[in-house]
């Protein structure tokens, strides 16, 4: 009997086996410096969840057949949006003439976790904006988010100019000690990582278990198709654009978690092109359709390799990683391409016969 495998699963082979391939000459290589500790692999995780979340959110999009240029924008307005909404004068009174009120005096500051939840509900609705212009008024989604990218900076930079740092106990006490995880007696996990694995059990669910992720294969695939099936392609895209701006937020919310602060500058700054990267390494499709979650996960964790082995060996610059990361976008689109022509040469032959 002769196996035959299925070319959709030809990009995520390959994605596997450059991570794999990563790893090894990291072992290879600097296995006498701790490389393969267990706290390089929690700091590989960690440095990556929010990136990560924002990854998964823009699979969705581009399995739709979309696009989302807005992820990094969101993560530097839902930022700064948490750390004005729960700053507290008493903890930071140098700061106190240059937060601006955004809500009524007597219900600043927010607790924390209504700060994030606040902030979660405007990212998400920012993609749900976004996903009704593009589906109602026929908009291509480049052009949508790329306005909802400058929009989201725009935002982040009315409510500060500056970063913020967030001092409640909350985040210094509950998030950085209390939630870790510890693994070790001298290796813990950040609660960041706990987010990443949720979002991305989430998204797993979404896509390969409900209705909603089957239509998004469908309609990414052939639209057209998917409209004479009578799939309900309105609300899917949509629902897949709020995914996405909810994963967005997330991430933002994840990036206050690392770092304490919001940043409408610094934040999330090229993030939503690494996600897309990340996308693409991964093995999803760019015309849509084609592609997984767990593709993802390993284009995040190559994306992520690519920087410790460079901060392993000490002398290259940070720059190498992005040169890294372009060839092999080139090279996973190129693999694409491939694969989708011996589809469609098979595919063909099948008809002849």
């Amino acid at each position: 009997m002769k196996l035959r495998l299925d070319a959709r699963y030809i990009p995520v082979l390959a994605s596997a086996g450059v991570l794999a391939g990563l790893y090894v000459l990291g072992c290879v290589l600097f296995g006498d410096r701790g490389f393969t500790s267990l706290r390089v692999v929690v700091d590989l995780l960690s440095e990556n969840a929010f990136l990560g979340a924002a990854a998964i959110g823009a699979t969705v999009v581009i399995l739709s057949g979309g696009i989302d240029l807005s992820s990094g924008s969101i993560i530097a307005l839902v930022s700064i949006l948490i750390a004005v909404l729960c700053f507290d004068p008493a903890l930071d009174p140098r700061q106190v003439g240059e937060i601006k009120q955004l809500l009524p005096a007597a219900w600043l500051p927010l607790h924390p976790a209504a700060a994030v939840l606040v902030a979660l509900a405007v990212g998400t609705l920012l993609g749900t904006a976004m996903g009704c212009l593009i589906h109602f008024f026929r908009l291509p989604p480049f052009l949508v988010t790329l306005g909802g990218m400058f929009f989201a900076r725009g935002l982040a930079f009315l409510i500060k100019t500056e970063s913020l740092s967030i001092k409640h106990p909350f985040y210094i006490e509950t998030i950085r000690e209390d939630l870790r995880i510890a693994l070790t007696a001298q290796v813990d996990m950040p609660f960041v990582v706990v987010c990443f694995a949720a979002i991305f059990v989430l998204g797993l669910v979404l896509m390969h278990w409900t209705r909603f992720g089957r239509n998004v294969y469908a309609i990414g695939g052939d639209e057209k198709s998917a409209v004479l099936m009578g799939l309900p392609v309105a609300s899917t895209k949509i629902r897949g654009y709020t995914f996405a701006g909810f994963c967005s937020a997330l991430a933002g919310v994840m990036y206050t978690f690392s770092l304490s602060k919001g940043d409408p500058a610094q934040a999330g700054v090229g993030l939503e092109l690494d996600a897309i990267a990340s996308a693409v390494i991964g093995g999803t499709l760019l015309s849509g359709g084609v592609g997984y979650l767990a593709g993802t996960l390993m284009g995040v964790l190559i994306f992520g390799l690519i920087q410790t082995l460079i901060n392993f060996q000490g002398t290259l610059s940070a720059w190498w990683t992005r040169i890294a990361v372009g060839v092999l976008v080139l090279v996973f689109i190129l693999l694409q391409n491939f694969v989708s022509a011996a589809t469609r040469h098979v595919g063909s032959d099948r008809s002849d016969t």
